[in-house]
C-alpha cells in the first residue's frame, strides 16, 4: 500500500505542475497575440510546440496514473473509502479538476486554431481554480475525519479570497510598471 500511495502522491504532484504551468503557457500565449506580426508568429509557434509538448507527455499521463493508483488504494479498502465523508468530498473536487482539465484541453485545440476566447486576466483567474482544488484536497487527506467543517469552508474561502486579493494587487502593480 505505501508503495502504490507514493506512486500516486508522485502523479499527483506531476499533474498539477502540468496544470499549472499550462495555464501560464496560455496566458503568455494569449498576451503573444498583442506582439507585432513577426514575432506574434515566432511567439506563438513556440508556445504551441511547448503546450503540446507538456500536455501530452507530462500532464494527461500524470492524471491518467493518478487516477490509476487512486483508484488501486481505494480498491484496496473500499468498504473504507468508499463511506468515508471526506474521501467523497475529496472525490467531488477530483471530479472538479478533471473539468478543469479538460477545459484546459479544450482552450489549447482552440489556441492551436488561432482562436482566443479567453483574456489572460481570465486565465490568470482560471489558474487559481486549481489550486483552491489543491488546497481542499490537502486539507481533506490529511486531516480526514478530525476536519472541523466549519473552519474547513471558513478556510477555503479565505484561501480564495486571498488569492482574489493577490490577484488584484499583481494587475495593479503589472499596469503600473507598463506604464
Amino acid at each position: 500500500m505505501s508503495t502504490i500511495k507514493a506512486l500516486h502522491i508522485i502523479f499527483v504532484v506531476s499533474w498539477f505542475a502540468g496544470l499549472f504551468y499550462i495555464v501560464r503557457l496560455f496566458i503568455y500565449h494569449t498576451e503573444a497575440q498583442e506582439k507585432e506580426e513577426n514575432e506574434k508568429r515566432i511567439l506563438s509557434a513556440q508556445f504551441e510546440i511547448m503546450e503540446s509538448k507538456l500536455w501530452w507527455i507530462i500532464t494527461t499521463p500524470a492524471m491518467i496514473l493518478t487516477f490509476v493508483f487512486g483508484t488501486w488504494m481505494i480498491l484496496l479498502n473500499a468498504d473504507y473509502y468508499l463511506n468515508a465523508p471526506w474521501m467523497q468530498l475529496k472525490l467531488a473536487f477530483v471530479g472538479v479538476l478533471m473539468i478543469y482539465h479538460f477545459v484546459c484541453q479544450k482552450i489549447l485545440f482552440d489556441l492551436k486554431k488561432g482562436v482566443f476566447k479567453w483574456k489572460s486576466g481570465g486565465l490568470r483567474l482560471w489558474n487559481e481554480l486549481a489550486t483552491l482544488c489543491l488546497v481542499a484536497i490537502i486539507f481533506l487527506v490529511e486531516l480526514q475525519n478530525g476536519l472541523d467543517w466549519i473552519k474547513g469552508t471558513v478556510g477555503f474561502f479565505a484561501v480564495a479570497i486571498g488569492l482574489m486579493i493577490l490577484i488584484k494587487l499583481y494587475k495593479r502593480i503589472r499596469s503600473r510598471s507598463a506604464n
